[in-house]
């Protein structure tokens, strides 16, 4: 068999392996291992033994120097063994595109993730890893507070028994006395609440562990420096209860409630001082804003959290958004199936469902550490994920909760076996310096994004955002370069650059193509 009909990643592969590098000969031992490997590769009809044969010939060639031929083999018969190769695949992959190229790629890729798989276990474990943990911090926040079986695991049972003073926060959570007293400071001016399920995610022991940097507040919250920028929108709010930053897309925040208050809350000042549920007048008015601009397609009903609206509430609500023909998609913006899923319940699963069976209903939520998926916030979202259209996840970058590869890569993974799109990442806002202590440079977020690209699924990398006046993409280029005929380009994983061949712009402009060309 000539060398001639080969391809050139095979031709090249062979040009590799009879290169002398050593003349001293192997011993009897090293020949009869390749002469049984090829006996193999012969006698089999499958790929792998031709594989093996010739992953052994290139791992001796490049540790000891040796050619085929000082090993027993003759340039005809792995030629034959090439061709064989080729026709057994079903898509005609040669053994040199196989062994000379995608081999190597592979351990390249491995080596890649080789440091992310050893540390995730440690560095980010998600609630499904630890929830023996959480179990037993459950059993003991059950007792503190009195808590039956039945109130734990019922919605109504979370809240009656939700942590918002520091004496009770207190029981329930080992800290420092000198961080209780900042917890009193800061509860003067700033609500706190943890629902009992919440609490139960915090894993002792962990200095800035991500769920309590998340739920209880700090001195930061009232040191830090700096002039609070009006209320989220309050520049773009055009009728009551309405935000507007886009002509298609409006959103009404349709409560000011959440079942737990995030230390990073972008609405913080909507919040108040008392839960409030409006009257049917303001939603009015902005139904009424939303009838009288047909432009408006996309309608996102949050709050506070849309679902801690009563059921009977909601349905009403998403039943006049169906009402309006303009209204093609819904969201509902919540966290409410991470900080108490005990609400996701059959009820609401229906309306979201009947919802969603009219127009596309999708749930928007806010995951931000792997910690926070457990065997039964999985189950919520599984479970809402069979009766609408998409559930999506808006993460928040934090400083010390998501902020490294390591963390941020398991998030996404994690909340993607959770039946969860990982949809945008933002970068913190800097409206609010009561949390400037969790901003994170937008540098070190790009690093972050690009860090996924060719190392977990690709529809489990999220967006990178800043919120400006609207969702500003934040997202590097990997284009270098703009010439005649191609573009050069960087592959991110790796820095590789690339020749990227790019259509000629005349050629593109031209209309007369396809069936056009016909037309007389």
């Amino acid at each position: 068999m000539s060398i001639n009909a080969l391809d050139t990643f095979t031709t090249d592969l062979f040009e590799k392996l009879f290169t002398v590098k050593n003349d001293a000969a192997p011993s009897d031992e090293e020949r009869l291992t390749i002469a049984e490997l090829f006996r193999q590769a012969e006698a089999e009809t499958l790929t792998g033994p031709i594989v093996a044969l010739f992953a052994a010939l290139e791992k001796f060639h490049d540790d000891r120097g040796w050619t085929p031929e000082q090993l027993g083999m003759t340039r005809d018969g792995l030629a034959a063994l090439a061709v064989k190769h080729e026709q057994i695949d079903e898509h005609r992959v040669t053994v040199g595109g196989r062994v000379g190229k995608a081999l190597a790629i592979v351990d390249a890729a491995q080596d890649r993730v080789a440091d992310y798989l050893g540390r995730h276990p440690r560095e980010a474990p998600s609630g499904i890893e630890v929830w023996d943990l959480m179990l037993e911090n459950q059993a003991r926040i059950r007792k503190v507070l009195g808590m039956s079986e039945d109130d734990w695991n019922s919605y109504s049972g979370q809240l009656r028994h939700a942590i918002e003073s520091v004496e009770t926060l207190s029981k329930v959570i080992d800290l420092p006395a000198k961080a209780v007293q900042d917890v009193l400071r800061v509860t003067k001016t700033y609500r706190m609440r943890l629902t009992p399920y919440y609490a139960s995610l915090i894993l002792p022991g962990q200095i800035n562990d991500p769920v309590l940097l998340q739920s209880v507040p700090t001195g930061e919250m009232i040191d830090n420096a700096g002039v609070e920028i009006p209320p989220v929108a309050a520049d773009h709010s055009p009728a009551r209860l309405i935000d507007q930053f886009y002509p298609r897309v409006v959103t009404i925040k349709a409560t000011n409630m959440c079942a737990m208050y995030c230390t990073h809350c972008l609405r913080i000042a909507h919040i108040g001082a008392k839960d409030r549920l409006y009257g049917k007048e303001a939603y009015g008015e902005a139904l009424q804003y939303i009838r009288a601009n047909p432009e408006i397609r996309d309608v996102l009903v949050t709050g506070g959290d849309s679902l801690v609206l009563p059921n009977s509430m909601l349905k009403w609500l998403l039943g006049e958004l169906d009402a309006i023909d303009h209204v093609r998609m819904k969201r509902l913006g919540t966290r409410i199936p991470v900080t108490t899923p005990q609400r996701i319940d059959d009820e609401l699963l229906d309306i979201l469902e009947a919802s969603s069976d009219r127009k596309p209903l999708r749930v928007v939520t806010q995951i931000n550490t792997a910690q926070e998926i457990t065997p039964v916030s999985k189950a919520a979202f599984k479970a809402i994920s069979k009766r609408v259209a998409a559930v999506m996840n808006q993460a928040v970058l934090l400083k010390g909760i998501n902020d490294t590869s390591v963390k941020m890569w398991k998030l996404c993974e994690t909340i993607q076996e959770a039946y969860v799109r990982p949809y945008y990442v933002f970068n913190c806002s800097y409206r609010n310096p009561q949390f400037m202590h969790l901003r994170v440079p937008v540098a070190v977020g790009q690093g972050i994004i690009e860090s996924m690209y060719g190392n977990i699924s690709g529809d489990a990398i999220p967006r990178y955002i800043a919120t400006a006046g609207g969702k500003i993409p934040l997202h590097r280029t990997n284009v270098l370069e703009h010439a005649q005929g191609h573009v050069k380009m960087q592959k991110p994983w790796s820095g590789e650059q690339v020749i990227y061949p790019d259509p000629d712009p005349q050629e593109y402009a031209r209309q007369d193509f396809g069936f056009a060309k016909y037309e007389k």
